[in-house]
């Protein structure tokens, strides 16, 4: 899958590594501001309190 993905990307090495770079920066930022928390809203968080 990886060498086919690094097939498809065109211009030389050092270019392939900044787009795939580009790439991951920018499926964190989306997993971030948009996965994580529609997860979090899912996933029923209990109110945990401690007593002295």
């Amino acid at each position: 899958m990886y060498a086919a993905l690094w097939r498809l990307l065109p211009g030389p090495v050092w270019l392939r590594i900044l787009i795939l770079l580009v790439l991951v920066a920018a499926v964190l930022f989306a997993l971030f501001t948009l996965v994580f928390p529609w997860v979090q809203s899912l996933i029923p968080v209990p109110d945990a309190t401690l007593e002295q």
